[in-house]
């Protein structure tokens, strides 16, 4: 009888260790697939979003030298813009080779497959413009950059932004993939416990102990995948048609700049420019010329400050720039003197009879702001009387006259 109770609490021992070994190595493996099918989810649909965003700057680039090369008339100012129209093409091009590396479903390979069936229909638009403006025929070109090159651009434009909004589905999908598969291999070692435990209270409490050490991880693991997916919807730190940082790159970097300039006693300054009757062009040439004008107001801007200091858009006409290690008050009025010598120094932009002229309102730190929203609402405002100002005389001389 002895021999028979100790061969039972033998084979109930072996068994219950058969069982946490089982166990504990299938809440092993089940732990590491989840996590890794969510990482390789996540870091691939990631990296595609990135490239997607690129290639978008890169194909608006190429229609922006092409109209610039339908509207230049100054044949080495066009050869340039040619040069770069194709580097944007090649930059295109790698990030749709890229895209192909990283590999796709079947539903993304069918967008993939209509935006390359797009992409020719662009190019051989775009080859019949520049044919056109290699003969000379700028007027024909400039109908069909018009009439064919903006739209189908445009659509374009569409279909990536289509293809980005999928890929962030896709990351939503995966999540709450995860989340059901945690709760089945949870549901799984919980009675695979339950059944140690009635075993063995001592062995299947260390069982327990271990599923909820686990669990505690990989709901720390599904919290930080959510952080990064929560990351990846954000918007890019630079504007895609002017290539310029956005607010949320301007934010942080005014505020490294504000820390810096606080533990060293230096001064900064925040410049508001908001372009003057722009709405103007807009209405009278189309949106398309007022990209072009915003992205050549970009342009200029860099090239007037250091380039330790940022130029960001933060809105349709509106920029800031940030001025560092500023020695006093005239640092802020040689940049604003620059900026105004090189938007008016074209008064003939584009053959297109356009005057580039802004408002800048400046503010410096310590002297009219601690924080960043301080020192952007004190430029704001002053920018805000003097474009008052300018319309104030702007009425009275045409009163006068």
């Amino acid at each position: 009888m002895k021999r028979i109770f100790f061969l039972i609490a033998g084979g109930a021992f072996l068994a219950l260790i058969i069982l946490i070994v089982a166990l504990t190595a299938n809440g092993i493996y089940q732990l590491s697939r989840i996590q890794n099918e969510m990482n390789r989810v996540v870091e691939t649909n990631g990296r595609k979003i990135d490239i997607i965003t690129r290639t978008q700057v890169a194909a608006h680039a190429r229609t922006d030298r092409l109209l610039r090369m339908a509207i230049e008339r100054d044949p080495f100012v066009r050869d340039a813009l040619f040069l770069d129209f194709n580097r944007a093409g090649f930059m295109v091009g790698s990030g749709r080779r890229a895209l192909l590396q990283l590999g796709f479903t079947p539903q993304e390979k069918t967008k993939f497959d209509a935006q390359t069936a797009h992409i020719r229909k662009i190019e051989l638009t775009q080859e019949k413009i520049t044919d056109l403006l290699s003969r000379e025929k700028v007027e024909e070109a400039r109908q069909v950059l018009v009439a064919e090159a903006i739209p189908l651009q445009e659509t374009f434009n569409v279909m990536l932004a289509e293809f980005r909004e999928y890929l962030q589905r896709s990351n939503d999908q995966a999540l709450m993939q995860a989340r059901e598969d945690y709760q089945r291999s949870h549901r799984m070692m919980l009675v695979y416990g339950f059944i140690a435990a009635l075993l063995g209270l001592g062995l299947g409490w260390l069982t327990l102990n271990r599923l909820a050490r686990a669990t505690h991880k990989i709901e720390q693991q599904m919290a930080d995948l959510k952080a990064s997916h929560a990351a990846l919807e954000e918007e890019a730190t630079h504007d895609p048609l002017t290539g310029l940082a956005n607010r949320r790159l301007f934010y942080d970097r005014l505020q490294h700049a504000l820390r810096q300039a606080k533990r060293h006693g230096k001064k900064v300054g925040v410049l508001f420019v908001d372009m003057n009757r722009f709405k103007e062009v807009n209405d009278i040439h189309g949106h398309h010329v007022g990209d072009a004008v915003l992205t050549e107001v970009a342009a200029r801007l860099v090239n007037s400050v250091r380039e330790s200091d940022t130029v960001a858009r933060v809105g349709g006409d509106e920029f800031v720039v940030l001025l560092e290690d500023l020695r006093d008050r005239n640092d802020c009025y040689t940049a604003v003197k620059k900026i105004e010598e090189s938007l008016s120094r074209d008064t003939n932009l584009y053959g297109l009879g356009l005057e580039l002229s802004a408002s800048i309102g400046q503010a410096i730190y310590p002297d009219d702001g601690l924080t960043e929203d301080q020192l952007i609402h004190a430029a704001d405002a002053a920018m805000y009387n003097i474009k008052t100002r300018m319309s104030e005389a702007r009425q009275r001389s045409l009163f006068n006259h």
